[in-house]
């Protein structure tokens, strides 16, 4: 709630006319409380795992033929109802464990200093702000993505996630109760570094989750913004995550790429650290030494195979392709 009743007071303390922006802040925000504010993510995630996966529904729908080269795995075409079962599975985790998450975790957003108060960040602000807490997002999420690999995170926890092998938007939350509450983690550690004004706030939890969305889509599309954003993965890399499935030792990147480049997860980096520096660098032996050994005699082999079948016929039967399972086959018939 702001400590001022009318704009005068609040352009007094401030010391200068309020903007347009903040002039709308003040006769939203001057009777709410702090708290009634923040709980405005519940409403934001809501609409969010809602609405932003229908415009991929409804491009495969209505723009079908002209989008399907568009599709990085046209073997699958998952039915309407298929879609609603997932949607109706991420609604239960949203009202169970989302949702309350958001109203019991406002004590640590102001702890950490988020406020609400006038003057309204710059745009400036807002966008360096921004992007620290996507860089620091992407880092923490990246190892915690890498231990989920581990044997016991798949097994236990992860391998909910990896149930859609060809993902579509409503399967970006779709995960395990304690995944999603693990993975909260990084998303708060950037605002707590750099705490912000409540509006940056909204915005990151917006942005991160229609990233999100965006990346698991099944969809390339090349009208996307973010093919202009330097490092970014996109849905193309990390639909290649999903179809290897449980075997999946690469592409852990949530948003950008520099992780896996760096500690060499990348689907070909990683090969290049095999053979040209005689190294292995798995986080953790998820799979047998055979699986491994194959992997890596596959090299470039496999990644070619795996992008072609990626590619190849269409099939209706709406059942997902790939996973541990055709990745152990490919290897074995090669």
């Amino acid at each position: 709630m702001l400590p001022f009743k009318t704009l005068q007071e609040a352009e007094s303390a401030i010391g200068r006319s309020l903007t347009t922006a903040e002039t709308i802040w003040f006769n939203y925000s001057a009777n709410k409380s702090d708290y009634y504010l923040y709980c405005h993510n519940i409403l934001f995630l809501f609409l969010i795992f809602s609405c932003v996966p229908l415009y991929y529904l409804f491009l495969e729908i209505f723009f079908r033929k002209s989008i399907q080269s568009y599709k990085i795995q046209p073997k699958v075409n998952l039915s309407l109802s298929d879609v609603f079962r997932c949607y109706k599975v991420v609604m239960r985790m949203f009202i169970l464990v989302v949702g309350p998450l958001q109203l019991v975790s406002y004590p640590s957003v102001k702890m950490i200093g988020i406020r609400t108060s006038l003057p309204l960040p710059s745009l400036w602000v807002i966008l360096l702000q921004l992007g620290t807490y996507f860089i620091v997002e992407d880092y923490t999420n990246y190892w915690i993505h890498r231990f989920l690999h581990c044997k016991w995170g798949y097994e236990k926890i992860h391998k909910v996630h990896h149930e859609y092998t060809a993902p579509i938007g409503f399967a970006a939350p779709y995960a395990h109760w304690l995944e999603i509450l693990i993975l909260g983690i990084p998303s708060f550690l950037g605002p707590a570094i750099a705490p912000g004004h409540m509006i940056t706030f909204w915005l990151w939890i917006a942005f991160r989750q229609i990233e999100a969305i965006e990346t698991h889509s099944g969809y390339d599309l090349p009208w996307s913004i973010t093919k202009y954003i330097p490092f970014y993965g996109g849905a193309d890399y990390h639909d290649y995550h999903h179809y290897v499935g449980g075997q999946s030792q690469s592409n852990f990147a949530s948003v950008f790429t520099y992780c896996d480049y760096i500690y060499g997860t990348d689907k070909v980096i990683s090969v290049l650290w095999v053979f040209i520096f005689g190294l292995q660098v798995p986080f953790c032996n998820h799979t047998d030494s055979y699986t491994m050994l194959l992997l890596i005699s596959q090299g470039y082999r496999y990644q070619k195979k795996v992008l072609q079948q990626l590619k190849g016929a269409s099939n209706s039967n709406g059942e997902q392709n790939g996973g541990s399972a055709t990745f152990a086959k490919d290897c074995k018939d090669d």
